[in-house]
């Protein structure tokens, strides 16, 4: 592998933020390698729903998506490839009166920045979805929210990031990064140096492995999320899905993707102990959807190295992609809904099922931020499975800021130092 020796920014990790980020850095004339240790949008990046939406976001989130839906709706034109953008809304249907007050109180936030949400009564309900079983009393919908397939955009920004002169580098994991006088100067990776002043993390859920690794204490959990894709079938709706028994998104090739709506598992693992106190907040607010489990990943992350030397192969080479099995049980769940409440996919072939790790941090909002401990370190991470939609954005903001030319009004609600 033919390494450069000297880039002004190393990005490690290849999913939608890391290869935007590469592409928005090569864009502004930085010289930028990008190193990932198994495959371009390997993990999560393509194992998520495929949602680009708006509504329901986090309002430290909202002025981020809103410019990813600006970049998401020129960007297959830009890069001159497909990355399956649809602008096509989204609709969360609400079964309680509990859920249609806090879509309600969402609403301010869209008429602050002037975001075409609205509440559906039950009769227009109806009117969408005719032939649906489900009895919702009321809905959130956008309009101007749309979806995009997870494979073909990841791979296409990586591509366009490397025509406009990014070096992109697959099977190349960095162990460690060098510091000269206290900040960053190079990284080494398990096929040889590279000199450098920036070096910017993106590695999903492997961050705070590496974080730990070099002293930097990133409160970072697992959830694992189980999903599954269906052949061809009768059109249900343009708009992507969601309620608490199922979610769903409709593909290029006329299948859907589907999940369930309100089961995340939670793996029990050594960090869970760590940081049950940052995260205890959010587990008391989402306790009704989340699953905790104990399994074989406990001992597996107990035993995993969390120091090593720059001369040692390291997790990252060890477990390339983190290639989980999915839960058979909540898929079948899933499936059973889907079916229940939209007769027309009765018998729908599932033809694939797979799982992702998603990373979570404790408010569940992502980090986009320096790192004091370390000049010239760089976190994009924690997106909590809201990545997707707004990687892009991110991953322009996180070229922005390494470059400085962002603003605090950007940054700072993504900062590291809240923690």
């Amino acid at each position: 592998m033919d390494l450069p020796s000297k880039v002004d920014v190393v990005i490690i990790g290849a999913g939608i933020v890391g290869t935007s980020a590469a592409y928005y850095l090569a864009k502004m004339g930085v010289s930028v390698a990008l190193c990932e240790k198994g495959l371009i949008g390997g993990e999560q990046s393509s194992r998520n729903w495929g949602f680009v939406r708006q509504q329901g976001r986090d309002p430290a989130e909202i002025p981020l998506i809103i410019r990813s839906m600006q970049i998401w709706k020129g960007l297959s034109n830009e890069i001159d490839e497909d990355v399956g953008f649809k602008q096509s809304g989204t609709l969360y249907l609400a079964n309680t009166e509990h859920q249609l007050s806090n879509y309600e109180a969402w609403l301010e936030y869209a008429k602050q920045y002037q975001i075409d949400t609205k509440i559906l009564s039950k009769a227009e309900i109806a009117d969408k979805l005719p032939n649906t079983t489900g009895n919702w009393i009321g809905a959130l919908t956008t309009p101007s929210d749309g979806r995009a397939e997870p494979i073909m955009a990841t791979d296409a920004i990586s591509r366009a990031a490397e025509r406009l002169g990014a070096f992109i580098f697959k099977g190349c994991a960095v162990r460690g990064v060098e510091c000269s006088g206290g900040n960053v100067s190079g990284v080494v990776t398990e096929h040889g140096s590279i000199q450098t002043n920036a070096v910017l993390c993106a590695a999903g859920a492997w961050s705070s492995l590496f974080c730990g690794r070099h002293g930097i204490e990133l409160p970072q959990l697992k959830v694992r999320s189980s999903v599954f894709k269906t052949a061809p079938a009768p059109l249900i709706s343009e708009h992507s899905i969601w309620c608490k028994d199922v979610a769903l998104r409709r593909r290029l090739d006329g299948g859907y993707t589907v999940a369930h709506g309100s089961a995340t598992e939670v793996p029990l693992v050594p960090d869970t102990f760590r940081w049950f106190k940052k995260f205890l907040p959010s587990l008391k607010s989402e306790k009704d959807r989340l699953r905790i489990r104990i399994d074989g990943r406990f001992f597996k992350e107990m035993t995993t190295p969390k120091k090593w030397n720059d001369n040692s192969v390291t997790p990252f080479e060890l477990e390339r992609v983190n290639d989980i099995q999915p839960n058979k049980s909540i898929l079948k769940e899933a499936s059973k809904s889907l079916q229940k409440l939209f007769p027309q996919l009765r018998g729908i072939q599932i033809i694939e099922e797979w799982a992702g790790l998603i990373d979570v941090t404790p408010d569940a909002v992502p980090v986009i931020s320096s790192v004091s401990e370390m000049p010239g370190f760089y976190l994009a991470t924690g997106f909590s499975g809201h990545g997707f939609g707004i990687g892009p954005g991110a991953g322009e903001l996180a070229a922005k800021m390494i470059t400085g030319s962002s603003n605090n009004d950007e940054i700072g609600p993504f900062s590291f130092n809240r923690f």
